[in-house]
């Protein structure tokens, strides 16, 4: 018996002893108290990575734009980060026009960005339409999240 918990104690610290805390090892951030800066992690986290629009309108909202002029400045201080930016609609219309609308939200939300001091070459947008929900339900709560732009560290 005591050999079964000699070999069983000499295991976890053989496990323990091959663990790491370096950020480079476990991941964004890890060991390191929070998210790698310049990550995606960092932009969900610390600044948030998507802004909403209303039904079938590709305008950023008022209440939407200290999410995008945060993004601005973040990628002000890491000046070597691109992002793409898509652009999403919720179930309701064509595969068609919600491709081109989440085009022109893709767009906004670029534009948004090139006019608060981002080069354009650090921004590419893309549309999903209707094709990546965020939430499958057929309700306006859920329709209202699929209305989205959505900022990807590239």
């Amino acid at each position: 018996m005591k050999l079964k918990v000699l070999s069983l104690f000499a295991a976890l610290v053989l496990v323990a002893g091959c663990e790491s805390t370096s950020p480079t090892a476990g991941g964004a951030g890890a060991g390191a108290g929070g998210p790698r800066p310049g990550s995606q992690e960092d932009l969900v986290v610390n600044v948030g990575d998507r802004i909403f629009f209303d039904y079938d309108r590709s305008v950023v909202r008022p209440d939407q734009r200290p999410t995008l002029e945060r993004q601005a400045a973040w990628l002000k201080q890491h000046t070597g980060v691109a992002l793409m930016v898509e652009g999403h609609a919720d179930e309701r219309g064509t595969r068609e026009y919600n491709l081109a609308l989440g085009q022109r939200r893709a767009n906004a939300v670029r534009n948004f960005l090139v006019a608060n001091g981002i080069a354009p070459a650090r921004l590419q947008t893309i549309s999903y339409g209707k094709d990546r929900p965020a939430c499958t339900e057929s309700n306006e709560g859920c329709w209202s999240q699929n209305r989205r732009g959505v900022s990807v560290v590239r």
